[in-house]
Parts: structure tokens; C-alpha cells; sequence
């Protein structure tokens, strides 16, 4: 077994000093300014913003300022998305001219509105396209470029090695590999030994991504696949702590700021709740917050009565909501225990 201690350790991306080797995924709808302060708080060596369309982007589309602007921490990395020369290479000026320190590249997403216009996981049946993203990516800015991958379109075009290796060439700095391919979506298990493979074919930083939501698991991907750091990504719904909890626990610590009683998850998550309508405003935050308070309910409030979800989760009136949260959970009687519940 791998020295859960190797995640603790920095690591250098084209120049920028990344505190620790255990990351927070994209996200699109997820990873947002509030997700990722909170992520960052509680000790995720890098985090990620949204998948911003390059396009819209580039076209000035309201929305995209918010996935964009820098939250003020120490590292500030945009995910972009597109098919377009053009639209990728103004995207790239456009985020680093706010701020961005690592422009990453997503040749990864696997959902058919993303695919369905030829960009995301789609590219990796065109490499000699999505190297033309790249380039014009790497030729538009001057902080380092990543890209993250799926392991292939399907099982019989496993190609991430190859599209690793012409990243690589093309002066990427690091590429991220989640062990599915596009067909799988998220079915079945990540095959983190095929990571191995991308690992073999280049010489910058590989970060392992897939089905990690445990220290035992983090090591257990990185001696499997002999990546340098891991991604973690849907461990972390309802529970924003996970990839600082290992990134800790590799580093012998206590875990930083996690709330481990009824009342201090309320706080937390009331927390949450408010930040988000302050950035989108009440009548969007409501809905953007909604998927969240799911994720919580359903992770540690396992007694909450239907009912009382359907008032959470619908309500317009952010008073009813927080009042109706914290009832929730300080209504529970034991203490919570989130790595277990992880």
C-alpha cells in the first residue's frame, strides 16, 4: 500500500505551488464560489471552479462572471468548455484576465449536452481537434494549462495515454484522468490501474480521479495507478469537508473546522444556504441552493420526515427554510459521525 503521507506533500503545476496532492473536482452546478472557500477551508490542496462554456463566455453571457471571479484563495483555477478555436483561446485570456493562476481544459464531461455539441469527453474522438483546443489555449495565456480526460470514448478507443502524451507536447502542465470511459458515464467501478497507462506516457503530473471518498481509498488509487495526486468529485456532495479530511489525515492532523454535532451542522449548513442567495440573489440562490440541502438531508438527517424535506426543499421564503433546516438537525439526539457517514 502507498504511503497515505505522499498526499500531504506539495506539488508544482507549471510553477504554481499547490499546498497538497488531494483536489477538489469540477463540478458544473456544484463547485461554486461558496463550495469551493468551504472545500478550501477545510484543507483541499486545489480547488476547481464550474465548467464555464467557453462561448458564452467569450460572448460576454451573464452568469459567467460569477464561475469566473476570483474568491480571493490562494490558487485560482477556471475550467473551461468548447469546441471553438476561437471561443477557447478568448475564454483563456478572458478567465486569466481575473485572475486565473491554471486555465484546466474539460475533455472529460460525459453528459450528452455537453458531448451533444462535440466538446467534453466528445473530443477524445477527434485528437487532432482537441490538440487544435489546446494549442490555441496554451498559445493564449501565459499561466500553465491542464487538461482533465476520461480514460476513452468507449472501451474500444481507450486513447487518454496518447491524448496525455500530445498534451504534453503541446505544454500542458498537468492532466487529470478520471478511470471511466465516456460510454460508462458513472456505472460500474473506476479503473484506477488504467490510470497506470497515462501515468507511463508522460512525464508531467497525473491526478487519479473516480469512486474516492476515504483515506483507505485515496491510497489506495494512487498504488494503483502511480498518479501523483487524486480528484475527488461526488464524495463531496452534502459534505464539502471530504478532500481536506484526507488531505489531514495524510498529514497526521486533526481534521480542520468539521461539524460534528447536530447544531454545529446547522450552523454550517444555514451557512451555506445564506452565502449562496448572497451570490445569486433570493430567487435564483433558492434554486441553486436546493440540491445542496438535498445532499445534507439525505447524508445526515436520516430521520427527517417527508414533510418537512418538501417544506425545505420548496419554499420560497429563506426565513421558513432556515428555521425549517435547523429544526431538522438539532431535532436529531446523537452526535454525528461524518467520516463514518462519508
Amino acid at each position: 500500500m502507498v504511503e497515505l503521507t505522499t498526499l500531504a506533500s506539495p506539488l508544482d503545476v507549471g510553477g504554481v505551488r499547490i499546498r497538497n496532492r488531494v483536489f477538489l473536482a469540477p463540478m458544473s452546478g456544484i463547485t461554486d464560489e461558496p463550495f469551493r472557500q468551504r472545500a478550501h477551508a477545510h484543507g483541499a490542496g486545489l480547488v476547481v471552479s464550474e465548467m464555464v462554456a467557453s462561448g458564452e463566455l467569450a460572448k460576454g453571457r451573464a452568469g459567467c462572471d460569477l464561475r469566473i471571479r476570483h474568491s480571493g484563495l490562494p490558487v485560482h483555477m477556471v475550467q473551461l468548455a468548447g469546441r471553438e478555436v476561437i471561443h477557447m483561446g478568448e475564454g483563456a485570456r478572458i478567465a486569466a484576465g481575473e485572475g486565473a493562476d491554471i486555465i484546466d481544459i474539460n475533455m472529460g464531461c460525459p453528459a450528452k449536452k455537453v458531448t451533444g455539441g462535440y466538446a467534453g469527453s466528445a473530443l477524445m474522438r477527434d485528437l487532432d481537434h482537441a490538440l487544435s483546443l489546446i494549442e490555441a489555449v496554451v498559445g493564449a495565456v501565459s499561466v500553465p494549462v491542464t487538461v482533465k480526460m476520461r480514460l476513452g470514448w468507449d472501451e474500444s478507443a481507450f486513447n487518454a495515454p496518447m491524448l496525455a502524451r500530445r498534451a504534453e507536447q503541446a505544454g500542458v502542465k498537468m492532466v487529470t484522468v478520471h478511470g471511466r470511459t465516456r460510454c460508462q458515464f458513472y456505472q460500474g467501478k473506476a479503473d484506477w490501474r488504467a490510470i497506470a497507462r497515462v501515468k507511463e506516457a508522460v512525464s508531467i503530473p497525473v491526478v487519479a480521479n473516480g469512486d474516492v471518498g476515504s483515506p483507505e481509498e485515496a491510497a489506495t488509487i494512487l498504488e494503483q495507478s502511480g498518479a501523483d495526486a487524486v480528484m475527488i468529485g461526488r464524495a463531496h456532495y452534502g459534505a464539502p469537508w471530504i478532500a481536506g479530511d484526507i488531505a489531514t489525515t495524510a498529514a497526521g492532523a486533526s481534521a480542520q473546522a468539521i461539524p460534528r454535532m447536530p447544531r454545529a451542522l446547522a450552523d454550517y449548513v444555514v451557512s451555506h444556504y445564506e452565502d449562496m442567495l448572497s451570490l445569486y440573489g433570493i430567487e435564483s440562490g433558492l434554486r441553486q441552493a436546493r440540491k445542496h440541502l438535498d445532499w445534507y438531508l439525505d447524508r445526515h438527517t436520516a430521520d427527517v420526515s417527508a414533510e418537512q424535506r418538501k417544506r425545505i426543499l420548496t419554499s420560497f421564503d429563506p426565513r421558513e427554510v432556515v428555521a425549517e433546516l435547523r429544526r431538522a438537525f438539532t431535532d436529531s439526539l446523537s452526535s454525528i459521525s461524518l467520516r463514518s457517514a462519508a
